[in-house]
C-alpha cells in the first residue's frame, strides 16, 4: 500500500467532513459552500450554500482553461459512422439545445425524459438539461413502452427527447413506436423526435415535433448556465427494486460532482491526456458518471459507443481501442465473457499497447474471466481491476485504487473500501460479521454522491435504505470482508435479477407477465447464465380455460418484451398449477432457486400448499429435459 493511499485512508477515517471538504476543492464553485455536511438522518446535505453547475464545469470551464481544441467526445457505433467533437464544439452544441429547451418553456427544476441510445446528441441533451437547471431522466433505449411510460409518470416529465431508431447487431429497433405508446397517459407536454431513418414518423399535432424545429425554436432564447445550489437535482435515474414501482434516485449538482471527480482520480486515475472508453450505455449510472460527467470534468477524451461490442465482427472492441489509442477501459463482466467466447485471436490482430488499465463492474468479475482478460488478451502487461458501486452511490465505493497506487489484485474480490467510504458486513439483524463471514454489505455514513432521496417518495428512501438495518445504508448486496479489508461479493441479498449488468426487479418482471390475459400469477427469479450472468426463470399460473403451449410461451415473451424491452432475457417459462407462497401470500422465490440448483428448499413450514413445491419441481424437470433435447425453448 503506497504512502499516499495510507495517508488518505487515515485522514478520511480521522475526520470525514474535513476529508470531503478537501476533495471538494477539485470542483469549481461559483460560490463557496458554507458547511461541508448537514446530517439529519435519514437524509443529509453536502456543501450547503455553495453554488456550482455540473455542465458548466464539464465544458465552459475546460474551454476557459484552454482545452477548447481538445477532442472531448468521440461517437462510435457498430455501423462505422463515427464523429468527433472538441470541447468548444461540444459546448456550442449543448448551448444550442439549452436554448431550445428554454424555447419549450423548460426551466430550473423541470424534468426532461431522454429516450435515446448512446449517441452524441443524447449526451448533449443531458448536459443541456444540467446547464439550465432541469433534471434529466435518461431511460435505457431498450426498455419497452410500459417501463418508459411509468418512469415518465413517476418523474412528472414535462418534455421527452427521443430518437426514432437505434441498431443492435444490425437490427433496427424502432424507438419512436415505443415512445408514442408510452406517451399516452404521461404528463409529457412536448415530445421532440430526432430522425435517423428516412421513414416519415407519425407525429401528434400540438405535442410532437422534429429535432430541427426544436432547435429553431431556441433562436433568440438565452443559452447561459444557471448557478445551482449544491443540493439542487442534476438528474434522476431509475433503479429497480423488489416492487413493481421503480425507485427514482436523485443526484445533486454538488455532492455528485465531488464524489465522481474524486473517485475518477483515486480509483481510475483519470487524467486530461486520457482517451477513456466506458463500454456502458447512458441509460445506466455508469454511462452518466463515466461516459459523460467524470471524463469531461477531468478534461479527458471520452468515447460513446452505440451497438454491440462484437458486431459486425468479434474484433470490434479491439479495433476501436487500437484506432483511438484508448488508454483506460471500463467494461462489464458480461462483455468480458462475451469476448471470451471468441477466444484471444481477434485481440491479437490489433495493437492494444495504448491501454494502461482496465476496470470492470456490474457484477463479480469471476476469476476465470479475469484470468483470460488479464493474461490471454493483455498478456499480464496491465492490471484488470474489479470494483463495486450502485446507481444510488453515483460512483465507486469499493475498488482497487489504481490512481493512488494499486493494492495487490485478488481475483474474485472487488477490492477495498476507497478513501472516504466506510463499509461493513452485518447480519440482517444488524450485528457485525467477523472476517470472512458472509452478510449484507452496509455503508455506515453518507458520502458525496450517495443519493439523498428518491424522487417523489422520501418516505420510501428512509424505509428502503436507512431503516432496513437502522442507522446504516442498506446496499442489498451479500458480501464478506477478509482480514486484509478485501470485499468479496456473493450476489444480491434481495431479489434483483441482473442480466448482462442490467438490474431488473422480480416484481417488475412478474407484473409484465400479468399483462397477458391468460396469466393469473407469476413468479420470477434469476437463473445463472454463463454469458449474461443471469437470465429470467419464470413460473406462470394460467387462468382457467387456458393451457400451456409453445404458442402461449411466445405470446408471453412478446408481452414481457413490450413492457420491459429486450433487456429482460427470459431463459424459460414454466407453467405450474400453483406458486409456493407463504400463508401471508408472499411468493417463496428461494424455493424456485433451490429447485433450479437441484438443492433442498429448506424450511417450508410457512408454505401455503406444500404440493406447489413438487409441482414447481416437476415443471422445471420437464423444461430442463426439453432444453437438453433442443425443444420447447421459449
Amino acid at each position: 500500500m503506497t504512502e499516499d493511499l495510507q495517508r488518505m485512508l487515515a485522514e478520511a477515517e480521522a475526520d470525514p467532513a474535513a476529508f470531503w471538504g478537501r476533495a471538494a476543492a477539485q470542483v469549481h464553485w461559483l460560490k463557496p459552500w458554507e458547511r461541508v455536511l448537514e446530517h439529519t438522518p435519514p437524509t443529509f446535505r453536502w456543501f450547503a450554500g455553495g453554488q456550482t453547475n455540473l455542465a458548466y464545469n464539464c465544458l465552459d470551464l475546460q474551454v476557459e482553461r484552454g482545452r477548447g481544441g481538445r477532442v472531448a467526445l468521440i461517437g462510435e457505433n457498430e455501423w462505422g459512422k463515427g464523429s468527433r467533437h472538441t470541447y468548444a464544439e461540444l459546448s456550442a452544441g449543448v448551448r444550442q439545445i439549452a436554448a431550445a429547451l428554454r424555447g419549450l418553456g423548460v426551466g430550473r427544476g423541470d424534468r426532461v425524459g431522454i429516450y435515446m441510445p448512446t449517441m452524441p446528441e443524447a449526451i448533449m441533451a443531458m448536459l443541456a438539461c444540467a446547464r439550465i437547471g432541469a433534471a434529466h431522466m435518461v431511460v435505457f433505449a431498450g426498455f419497452g413502452s410500459g417501463a418508459l411510460g411509468e418512469r415518465l409518470r413517476l418523474a412528472g416529465a414535462k418534455v421527452l427527447l427521443a430518437a426514432d431508431a437505434t441498431w443492435r447487431k444490425g437490427r433496427q429497433v424502432r424507438l419512436w413506436d415505443i415512445a408514442r405508446e408510452a406517451l399516452d397517459g404521461s404528463p409529457v407536454e412536448k415530445a421532440v423526435l430526432l430522425c435517423r431513418t428516412d421513414e416519415a414518423p407519425v407525429l401528434q399535432a400540438g405535442r410532437d415535433m422534429r429535432w430541427d424545429a426544436f432547435l429553431a425554436g431556441g433562436r433568440g432564447q438565452p443559452d447561459g448556465y444557471e448557478a445551482m445550489e449544491a443540493n439542487d437535482p442534476a438528474f434522476v435515474l431509475a433503479t429497480s427494486g423488489t416492487t413493481a414501482k421503480p425507485k427514482l434516485a436523485v443526484h445533486m449538482h454538488g455532492g455528485y460532482q465531488v464524489g465522481i471527480r474524486g473517485t475518477a482520480g483515486w480509483c481510475f486515475g483519470l487524467q486530461p491526456d486520457d482517451v477513456w472508453w466506458s463500454t456502458s450505455d447512458i441509460g445506466w449510472i455508469v454511462g452518466h458518471s463515466f461516459i459523460v460527467y467524470a471524463p469531461l470534468l477531468v478534461g479527458a477524451t471520452t468515447i460513446a459507443y452505440e451497438g454491440a461490442l462484437d458486431h459486425p465482427g468479434p474484433d470490434t472492441f479491439y479495433r476501436i481501442v487500437a484506432e483511438h489509442g484508448v488508454s483506460g477501459v471500463f467494461t462489464a463482466p458480461t462483455a468480458v465473457r462475451m469476448l471470451m467466447r471468441y477466444g484471444a485471436e481477434p485481440a491479437r490482430a490489433h495493437d492494444l499497447g495504448s491501454v494502461s488499465r482496465v476496470f470492470s463492474a456490474g457484477e463479480v468479475l469471476n476469476p476465470p474471466a479475469w484470468e483470460w482478460f488479464q493474461k490471454e488478451v493483455f498478456g499480464d502487461r496491465i492490471p484488470v481491476l474489479d470494483h463495486w458501486w450502485q446507481t444510488e452511490t453515483g460512483g465507486p465505493v469499493v475498488g482497487n485504487p489504481w490512481g493512488l497506487g494499486a493494492v495487490p489484485i485478488r481475483p474474485g474480490s472487488a477490492g477495498i473500501a476507497l478513501p472516504g467510504f466506510h463499509v461493513e458486513v452485518r447480519t440482517p439483524e444488524g450485528e457485525p460479521c467477523g472476517p470472512g463471514e458472509k452478510g449484507i454489505l452496509v455503508i455506515t455514513r453518507p458520502f458525496p454522491g450517495l443519493t439523498q432521496t428518491l424522487w417523489g417518495d422520501p418516505e420510501r428512501y428512509g424505509r428502503d435504505y436507512w431503516q432496513r438495518i437502522p442507522g446504516v445504508y442498506f446496499t442489498g448486496d451479500a458480501a464478506a470482508i477478509d482480514e486484509q479489508g478485501y470485499v468479496w461479493f456473493s450476489g444480491r441479498a434481495d431479489e434483483i435479477i441482473k442480466i448482462a449488468g442490467h438490474r431488473i426487479g422480480t416484481i417488475e418482471v412478474e407484473t409484465a407477465f400479468l399483462r397477458h390475459p391468460a396469466v393469473v400469477e407469476a413468479g420470477a427469479i434469476g437463473r445463472p447464465d454463463e454469458l449474461r450472468g443471469e437470465v429470467v426463470s419464470a413460473f406462470v399460473v394460467l387462468r382457467p380455460g387456458h393451457v400451456g403451449s409453445d404458442d402461449l410461451r411466445r405470446e408471453l415473451l412478446a408481452t414481457v418484451r413490450r413492457e420491459l424491452g429486450p433487456v429482460a432475457v427470459i431463459g424459460e417459462i414454466n407453467f405450474v398449477p400453483a406458486l409456493p407462497k407463504t400463508r401471508s401470500g408472499k411468493i417463496m422465490r428461494r424455493v424456485f432457486k433451490a429447485i433450479i440448483a437441484g438443492g433442498d428448499p429448506g424450511d417450508i413450514s410457512t408454505i401455503e400448499d406444500e404440493g406447489s413445491v413438487d409441482e414447481v419441481r416437476e415443471a422445471w424437470t420437464r423444461m430442463r429435459e426439453a432444453l437438453a433435447g433442443g425443444a420447447g425453448q421459449p
